[in-house]
């Protein structure tokens, strides 16, 4: 992995790799920016030229790439499956001569094709093939790969560089500007000056400070460009909008505006641009500075003939887009095409590229209610791609269309989703209540489906919930029209944290047991409506297995929830998945694991604007015995938290504080962190707060709270019955023992820890 800022280097030192390896095969990809929505696009650009060699993989993995690329119907694509397929075609064609991989401006790599290239990446060992990533920032998918920072040059060489791009004489003063100005960038250094006339270098030049690095280097371009002949800027506006750099589908739409052939010569002359084997310019920023300053006719004259140009049958979907962008008022046949499009998206597994269709699907449809379906629909794929604001506005735009009383609850329950996501604060589990009831006489299905969101929301609400909290969602359930039957796996988890909030714990374990093992059976492949729990709602079957002492069932619930995240593309669950997981790996002594996911989902959360999900580093760090960190780390979580509403992490930073002040021998401060932390039972850790509060309470002679908690810990452990439950109770038990009952305590707590594999 190279990575710099723009116009460092980065592309002249893979350029010098390719150079550099003369008895390679090379295979490149570009990034694209207006392709970062479509799932599979820049693999299919590596993959392209090697597509007549499908036939060589096996059955499952030809149908996956087939299925990634549109080449066939059918499901969407496993990525996992692509991923091999991947690695299986590239090995294929390393055997019969070394291959190098050339994968330029990757931040703009759309995520299934990252993940795709980051698995073949990472498993690299006897094959006789390279890959080389270019990027300028970094990129949560590659994480963990080799990576060299590519930085800017010093002053010596910049003043060289500089001098080499100018012709005649050059302002000491000016020089100097240009030189801090260009903070060592290569391409600034030789892009800022040109275009200035002898008099301007004499004069002085000097940039607002504000101004991006960027926006320069695009403006220089820009006075290149626009000193061409207006056919060959067409041109290159026309190059500057398709995205896969298809060289004959560029002439095909050339011809459809009336542009000669000889059009390319200027801009090649210019430096610009270079028509090979496929359309590639000097440097993105080209691209990108031509579309920009494109007036919104010219843009949509070069996208209506991309779209006629473009093939319906081999590549409906970017004729879509092309069409749609081509569109300035209202048309239902545009807004159709791309309705379509979302569905193929959607059974790729594409949630932001279904989202981008279907805003502009929205934005084109002429009759007021389709629009608002469109809108509601966009809406949710936007939010389920970690974009809350944009699904906010998406949803405004719904409500001020006729809904039906359905697409009202609809939108009521998406408001409801997009308040969690971004404060999972006490406001919305309120709303997700009323938005079930509003389903019961419509959609039983959809009401349930609400229910147990409303469940999850509560759940994270904890001791600051606004009105009944949880037990307000089971007595909800309970009056609700009973389950369908037999019940699938959402009913079931229904019924079992109804159970859970309204009888006693070992009165409720059958029925949470039967819904945690028909989850996890399905592994999100289980339809629509699993795939809605899995991707949607990871919130409430993870926090139970834990609650049921169940290590076995937790490992597999985290495991499924991240992979099934991930492959969706679902950015507004996947952070919550990942801190699951991580909780897994922070209970197994793997803390680097833990530490990792840790980190990726505090990446996502940033990058989506939505708040960070601190338990289980709050954990780790108490853990590890971190104490400044912990404590610091507690705090700012405390802050945070009540600020929010979202109480269960309330909860969790008091559980954090006992476990560390338990390990330093301060039980006193450790008692009292417990006892805070138990004054509300936090679905999911109410139990691991019982094991602190025993041992602070028998080790600050405080027997009677520790005695009372044992209690409390001895019906939910025996209830369980797992290894992890029973050791757990003849640790708590034997704290609270003497003599040889304590001894056999330990001796069975040691035993029962060894079964489970602790």
């Amino acid at each position: 992995m190279l990575r710099g800022e723009p116009g460092v280097g980065k592309t002249a030192l893979l350029e010098h790799a390719i150079g550099s390896a003369p008895d390679f095969r090379v295979l490149r990809a570009v990034g694209i920016e207006l392709e970062m929505e479509l799932a599979f696009a820049s693999l299919h650009q590596v993959c392209a030229p090697m597509l007549d060699r499908l036939d060589r993989l096996p059955g499952p993995r030809q149908d996956a790439l087939r299925a990634a690329f549109g080449l066939s119907a059918g499901a969407a694509a496993d990525r996992f499956l692509v991923g091999i397929a991947a690695l299986s075609l590239l090995s294929e064609v390393a055997e019969e001569q070394p291959l190098l991989c050339a994968v330029d401006d990757a931040q703009w790599l759309d995520e299934a094709s990252a993940q795709a290239l980051a698995f073949v990446a990472h498993r690299l060992f006897a094959e006789r093939m390279a890959i080389l990533f270019v990027t300028r920032t970094p990129i949560e998918a590659l994480s963990g790969l080799p990576e060299l920072i590519i930085d800017g040059i010093g002053d010596d060489h910049a003043r060289a560089v500089l001098a080499s791009g100018i012709q005649g004489p050059l302002d000491e003063q000016v020089r100097e500007r240009i030189i801090a100005e260009a903070r060592g960038n290569p391409l600034a250094l030789l892009e800022l000056p040109r275009g200035l006339t002898p008099a301007e270098l004499a004069g002085g030049f000097a940039l607002p400070d504000a101004r991006p690095l960027a926006n320069s280097i695009e403006r220089s371009f820009l006075r290149r460009v626009r000193s061409l002949p207006p056919h060959s800027q067409r041109l290159l506006l026309l190059a500057a909008t398709e995205p896969v750099g298809d060289v004959l589908l560029l002439w095909r739409a050339a011809r459809q505006l009336g542009v000669a052939p000889d059009a390319v010569a200027p801009a090649e002359a210019a430096g610009l641009l270079e028509l090979g084997g496929r359309v590639r310019f000097r440097h993105p920023l080209v691209r990108s500075a031509i579309y920009r300053a494109a007036t919104p006719d010219d843009r949509r004259e070069v996208h209506r003939a991309l779209a006629e140009a473009t093939d319906p049958e081999t590549d409906p979907d970017r004729r879509a887009w092309h069409r749609a962008q081509s569109t300035a008022g209202l048309d239902e046949a545009v807004a159709s095409e791309l309705e379509r499009s979302a569905e193929r998206a959607r059974r790729r597994g594409g949630v932001a590229a279904m989202a981008a269709f279907l805003e502009r699907a929205a934005e084109v449809t002429p009759d007021p209610a389709h629009r608002g379906a469109r809108a509601l629909a966009a809406a949710q794929a936007k939010l389920d791609a970690g974009a809350p604001e944009a699904a906010q506005r998406l949803l405004a735009t719904a409500e001020l269309t006729p809904l039906d009383e359905f697409r009202r609850a609809r939108a009521a329950r998406l408001r409801g989703q997009i308040l969690f996501a971004r404060s999972r604060g006490s406001d919305a589990p309120p709303l997700l209540l009323g938005a079930a009831k509003r389903f019961e006489p419509l959609d039983a299905a959809s009401a349930r489906e609400t229910y147990v969101e409303a469940f999850g929301a509560a759940i994270f609400a904890g001791r600051a919930s606004r009105a009944g909290g949880v037990l307000e969602a089971a007595e909800a359930v309970r009056a609700a029209p009973p389950a369908p039957q037999p019940p699938g796996p959402v009913d079931l988890l229904l019924d079992g944290l109804a159970k859970r909030f309204t009888e006693r714990f070992g009165e409720a374990l059958p029925a949470l047991t039967r819904a945690l093992h028909a989850y996890a059976g399905t592994d999100g492949h289980g339809g629509d409506e699993v795939r809605w729990l899995w991707i949607s709602c990871p919130v409430t079957p993870e926090p139970l297995a834990p609650e049921l002492w169940d290590d076995e069932m937790w490992h597999e619930l985290a495991r499924s929830a991240v992979s099934v995240a991930r492959n969706a593309g679902a950015l507004a669950v996947l952070p919550i998945a990942l801190s699951y997981r991580a909780c897994v790996h922070l209970h197994a002594g793997e803390f680097a694991e833990a530490s990792g996911l840790l980190e990726e989902a505090d990446a996502i959360s940033e990058a989506t604007g939505n708040p960070p999900l601190r338990y289980t580093s709050l954990m780790l760090h108490a853990w590890r015995g971190q104490e400044v960190t912990a404590l610091r780390a507690i705090e700012s979580s405390l802050q945070d938290a009540r600020a929010r509403g979202e109480g269960r992490a309330i909860g969790l930073a008091h559980y954090a504080t006992a476990v560390l002040h338990n390990s330093l021998g301060r039980y006193q401060d450790a008692l009292a962190a417990a006892q805070r932390a138990c004054e509300h039972e936090d679905l999911g850790f109410f139990g691991w707060v019982l094991v602190e509060l025993v041992e602070a309470g028998a080790r600050s002679d405080a027997y009677d709270v520790a005695s009372d908690a044992l209690g409390q810990l001895d019906e939910r452990t025996r209830a369980s019955g797992t290894d992890w439950a029973l050791g757990v109770r003849a640790r708590s038990a034997a704290l609270l023992s003497h003599g040889s009952s304590a001894e056999a305590l330990s001796a069975r707590r040691s035993s029962d820890s060894a079964a489970a594999g602790s």
